[in-house]
């Protein structure tokens, strides 16, 4: 992913309310959002394309959502690091970090001893150099953690309220309580952040389970000012292309966009669009269900 914007209990009738937009090279190999036959309850998308899985594992992904019964829910997402002069060949894909904790089992904990969030990212933080730069996010839908390996921040639990990851080393979040233009962050928020979290407050303070207004925040175009764009280390004209909520770059931008709503009584929805080059639209898939929220 590159824009993860998150209302974590923000809401009393959503536990959970996730719009994404994942911006890839249109070239990666990907299938759209689905139930996985290979690992039961699991619903996200499927790149295929990524190096570094093991022969056998099932193929990574970006964002999703296992539903499993007696309330063994599971949600991650994640975004990478973007600096051009720290990515190692043999490292582990990201994809495939996000595969253990949505599956259940890897190879340090066998399937029915898997760890809860917290347990998880403080397992990954002990091995920061497995992966390429990423920000974290993983839940049980009773806690929500955060935690990215080019930070030396230690990983944390994510208060109730809003949050927002894009490429940096950080999360920026405001509380329930808070006014929502008060958000904090360790360093200089990304412009597509703080608008961003900005337009999803407005959208979960007045119609929460607005799926196509939540779609709206994810495709603005706007590309920051100057002045706002982050320095990563990319050139300056795909600086400012990133730099835009819907990415619409010639051979990289936007390739699909996720919104998951889950709410308080178990239900959720969640729906994916994808896009070709310069943002052609490719469909629409939904996917609707019930979660055990009881333990």
């Amino acid at each position: 992913m590159c824009l993860v914007l998150i209302g974590w209990r923000a809401h009393p009738e959503y536990r959970l309310i996730v719009a994404a937009n994942r911006d890839e090279f249109y070239t990666r190999p990907t299938e759209s959002m689905r139930r996985w036959p290979e690992v039961s309850g699991l619903i996200a998308g499927r790149d295929t394309g990524a190096e570094g899985r093991a022969e056998g594992e099932p193929p990574g992904t970006w964002l999703g959502l296992t539903a499993q019964p007696q309330g063994n829910n599971r949600f991650a997402a994640v975004t990478n690091v973007r600096d051009p002069n720290d990515q190692r060949t043999d490292a582990r894909s990201r994809g495939a970090l996000l595969m253990d904790f949505l599956r259940g089992a890897s190879d340090r904990h066998p399937a029915g001893g898997f760890p809860g969030p917290e347990k998880y990212v403080l397992d990954v933080a002990a091995a920061p150099d497995d992966y390429n730069g990423f920000n974290l996010v993983v839940s049980d839908l009773r806690t929500l953690w955060w935690h990215s390996n080019r930070s030396a921040a230690e990983p944390r639990e994510l208060a109730p309220g809003l949050h927002g990851l894009s490429n940096g080393t950080f999360v920026t979040s405001v509380g329930t309580t808070d006014p929502h233009t008060n958000l904090t962050a360790p360093q200089a928020i990304w412009p597509k952040v703080r608008t961003g979290m900005t337009e999803l407050g407005e959208v979960v303070r007045s119609d929460p389970g607005g799926v196509d207004r939540y779609f709206d925040v994810l495709a603005d175009r706007t590309e920051a000012p100057d002045e706002g764009l982050p320095n990563t280390g990319v050139p300056y004209e795909l600086e400012r292309a990133l730099s835009a909520r819907f990415v619409a770059h010639t051979v990289h931008g936007t390739r699909a966009g996720t919104v998951l709503l889950v709410r308080e009584n178990g239900t959720f929805e969640m729906v994916e669009r994808s896009f070709g080059v310069l943002g052609q639209d490719l469909g629409e898939v939904v996917v609707r269900g019930v979660l055990d929220l009881t333990n």
